[in-house]
């Protein structure tokens, strides 16, 4: 195989609870396309002039770690990036990149991996499985690492759930802000979020909307990240009062998303407006769930 593109999805990560285990995919997809040729990095919509165009973009990090898990040479390629999800936003742009970089690596090298090699590549290069496994299989993913292996399983998504997603024009750098995170927590807030947690998977698992404004609540990440970023609780109660089921941080943020079975032109007019007075300049976007995950356009 000469070429190859590959479409990745948007993911958001956490969904209040679920730290580094929960995630979904939506419909706002990055297109990689891989060939034979001189090495060059092109980068298109979002991110360009701003990304790395050599060897330390995440594409090229996945092609290569295809390559590899084959045990083959990485040939010269040339990558063309034509993005559409926001960089620093929290919503997986990093994410979407490796697993595109991964599926066309895979393809050039003939090495046919399947979904769980992909996400277990995937969670040892981002370090967690919530972003990338719902990348790879679509709709919602659960996983957690356990004896060296990362095991993910699928959670349904009710037909009819939306998301108003608002996206701040600042940027969140995700390392910083896990250091912000506390290495050690009450054992309160341990029972809080696993209650929640649960309640969440189970929440969409019967399509029952009125529990998700408890079950997208979090004590173990989103009080501390709202300290540099703390228009947060504003905005999910603007959401709520709006007519959203329920909202919470989009992955390490500073993006807000808000779960909606209709009334989305409202509650996006209540977090705009809420962003507004907290002077804090960006745009609300309604987005689907992604049913599928990242997956090959054509090849040649």
């Amino acid at each position: 195989m000469d070429r190859v593109t590959v479409n990745a999805p948007a993911t958001t990560a956490n969904m209040g609870p679920g730290f580094d285990c929960l995630g979904m995919a939506f419909e706002m997809w990055n297109e990689l396309t891989v060939e034979r040729g001189n090495f060059h990095v092109g980068i298109e919509g979002e991110g360009a002039g701003e990304l790395p165009e050599d060897a330390r973009n995440l594409v090229v990090t996945g092609v290569e770690a295809a390559f590899h898990r084959a045990e083959k040479e990485v040939p010269p390629l040339k990558y063309t990036c034509r993005n559409r999800i926001p960089q620093g936003r929290g919503l997986g742009s990093s994410s979407a990149a490796i697993v595109a970089g991964l599926i066309a690596g895979s393809a050039l090298a003939g090495a046919d991996l399947e979904n769980g090699d992909l996400v277990t590549l995937a969670a040892d290069l981002e370090g967690h499985p919530d972003n990338v496994a719902s990348a790879i299989y679509g709709g919602c993913t659960i996983g957690v690492h356990d004896g060296g292996q990362w095991v993910v399983d699928q959670v349904p998504v009710p037909d009819g759930l939306s998301a108003v997603v608002f996206i701040p024009d600042l940027q969140t750098n995700t390392h910083e802000s896990r250091a912000r995170l506390a290495d050690r927590i009450p054992r309160s807030d341990a029972i809080y979020n696993i209650g929640r947690a649960a309640m969440l998977v189970s929440a969409l698992h019967k399509s029952n909307f009125a529990l998700l404004r408890q079950a997208t609540q979090d004590r173990l990440h989103q009080p501390q990240r709202s300290q540099v970023f703390p228009a947060l609780s504003r905005l999910i109660k603007a959401a709520l009062n709006g007519g959203a089921h329920g909202a919470f941080l989009s992955g390490a943020g500073p993006s807000v998303m808000a779960l909606t079975t209709g009334n989305e032109v409202t509650v996006s007019y209540e977090m705009a407006e809420a962003a507004r007075i907290s002077e804090v300049p960006g745009k609300a976007v309604v987005l689907r769930p992604a049913h599928r995950g990242a997956y090959v356009v054509e090849s040649e």
